[in-house]
């Protein structure tokens, strides 16, 4: 996966265009994520434990993954991700832009 749980992404395109926000969820399999105020919608919910008074609330919906792009801890713009495997085995995901270390993706296998 190129965008990991609290990764701070740009939005490309729909209303939200622009915004650079926090990545809150992800969903693997239907190719969505969760951005923290992106795709507010405002949703009507019955009194319940959960929610003694009901109402509307707002909540953020899942847009596709491929209408946001990473930003950089290190250079600060938005890039493409890529993946390097370290000479001791260790692989980690790369800024394409200044080629910095962005995250640990796995550990070095033993044999």
């Amino acid at each position: 996966m190129r965008i990991c749980k609290d990764d701070t992404v740009l939005v490309l395109t729909g209303a939200n265009r622009g915004k650079k926000s926090r990545v809150l969820s992800v969903d693997k399999q239907a190719g969505k994520i969760v951005v923290e105020g992106v795709g507010v919608v405002r949703k009507a919910v019955r009194r319940s434990r959960r929610n003694p008074q009901g109402g509307l609330l707002s909540m953020e919906m899942p847009i596709p993954m491929s209408n946001v792009q990473l930003v950089c801890r290190a250079c600060g713009k938005p890039t493409r991700v890529g993946a390097r495997i370290e000479a001791d085995g260790t692989k980690f995901r790369i800024c394409k832009q200044c080629g910095a270390k962005i995250s640990q993706l796995s550990v070095k296998r033993k044999k």
